[in-house]
């Protein structure tokens, strides 16, 4: 009985995920198409909303809190831990008001809608994890824009999501190359718990009635650190939030 009802839940759900991707994807073109960037990012920024708020359809829910409140007025890079692919949307929902640019693989560029096209229009840094000299120079233009304040930036630097829940050592390359062209930048952990429960693995079956929550943490000042003592840092910090999977 439970495992029917997953399916069921998980059907719903992923029915309206899609159509919601659909619908925003050509919200998003017209808008960009009538009003360029600034049209499109505030439609993308309810595109991660309604996302979110479809999992009460499951039975799961979200908090997003703030240990910490960052500033303005000063370049900000948020790094947080990787569960699920639905750890984004609350955080380029709660925290639009910095202009959360992420870090992303490349294969995400094209294929999904809306996703791929909000990913495109925003300058996110879609890295080739093949290819180091096209991810320097990916990582490096969007620190210059970082440094410009024209955005914050999203990285996870575990460069793929923890399956089991468990955080995968935080690699810090990506940290020195924007620290290096934006080296006032603060760091802003986010710790990230209950969405790998919710996706365990591809998008069916998810598992309903899963909270999930993302914290906003105290910020680590990098300098004088070079990219993996940054990373160890802010890995240790993001650890203190997210339980141990039972074993």
């Amino acid at each position: 009985m439970k495992r029917a009802t997953e399916y069921l839940l998980s059907a719903v759900y992923l029915t309206y995920f899609s159509l919601i991707l659909l619908l925003f994807h050509v919200a998003q073109v017209l808008a960009f198409w009538i009003g360029g960037r600034a049209a499109q990012k505030p439609v993308a920024d309810w595109l991660n909303r309604c996302i979110m708020e479809g999992w009460i359809l499951t039975g799961s829910t979200h908090k997003f809190r703030f240990d910490y409140t960052p500033p303005t007025d000063r370049p900000i890079i948020f790094v947080a831990n990787h569960q699920s692919m639905f750890d984004i949307s609350p955080i380029a929902w709660y925290l639009k008001r910095y202009n959360p640019v992420f870090v992303s693989k490349i294969e995400l560029s094209t294929g999904t809608p809306s996703v791929s096209y909000n990913l495109r229009k925003s300058g996110a840094a879609l890295v080739d994890r093949k290819d180091p000299r096209q991810a320097m120079s990916e990582l490096g233009r969007l620190g210059q824009r970082l440094k410009e304040g024209a955005c914050s930036v999203v990285i996870f630097p575990e460069g793929t999501r923890s399956r089991d829940g468990n955080p995968k050592p935080f690699a810090g390359g990506g940290l020195a190359i924007l620290l290096r062209k934006c080296p006032n930048a603060l760091i802003v952990p986010i710790a990230i718990t209950g969405t790998g429960h919710f996706n365990p693995e591809g998008l069916f079956p998810l598992r309903p009635n899963s909270p999930m929550t993302w914290t906003v943490l105290p910020p680590i000042e990098p300098a004088g650190m070079n990219g993996e003592q940054v990373a160890r840092q802010t890995q240790e910090a993001i650890l203190t939030h997210v339980p141990m999977p039972a074993i």
